[in-house]
């Protein structure tokens, strides 16, 4: 046999692998949370064995190190005061969250949803709409950001919105 192929060498480089690969994830995980899809997606790059990739990410969620739950709490802790519930568990659906945890962050942010929308209004508006334009500019902005309709309803219907404070 020749001697790249001896088997002493592909163990130790197959070692090397696993500790460069290691190395990358938390390197990538000291700077911020990741889920484990999207840590898979990011490290998918740097290898082509996909059994030592899930090896790494099941020792790095058995070491704490890796967890969807922490992912969804940062994610949702960064995102609420500017967008809205459904925006939100979309993002967090496209990056592999289990339904379980989308089911605990759907009940946390539909319990602030209406003040979320209001601060995220006043920020932008002024006055409640005067005529239909505005209205329509007023809902199409509160639904770009991920506030579902009831919730844009009630906001623009009540002289609330501009006498509370947060």
């Amino acid at each position: 046999m020749a001697w790249p192929y001896h088997p002493m060498i592909q163990s130790a480089k197959s070692s090397d692998d696993v500790a460069t690969l290691r190395e990358q994830a938390l390197r990538a995980l000291s700077r911020r949370e990741y889920s484990r899809q999207e840590l898979a997606q990011k490290l998918t790059t740097d290898t082509t064995d996909n059994s030592l990739l899930q090896t790494l990410l099941n020792d790095l969620e058995s070491e704490g190190l890796l967890s969807d739950a922490r992912y969804v709490e940062a994610l949702v802790h960064v995102r609420q005061p500017r967008y809205g519930r459904q925006k939100i568990l979309h993002e967090l659906r496209t990056k592999g969250i289990a339904e379980s945890l989308l089911l605990d962050a759907d009940a946390a942010l539909r319990d602030t949803e209406y003040e979320r929308a209001r601060q995220v209004w006043q920020k932008k508006f002024t006055a409640l709409p005067k005529n239909t334009v505005d209205q329509a500019r007023q809902w199409r902005y509160l639904w770009s950001r991920g506030f579902d309709a009831d919730t844009i309803k009630r906001l623009l219907r009540s002289d609330l919105a501009l006498t509370d404070e947060v």
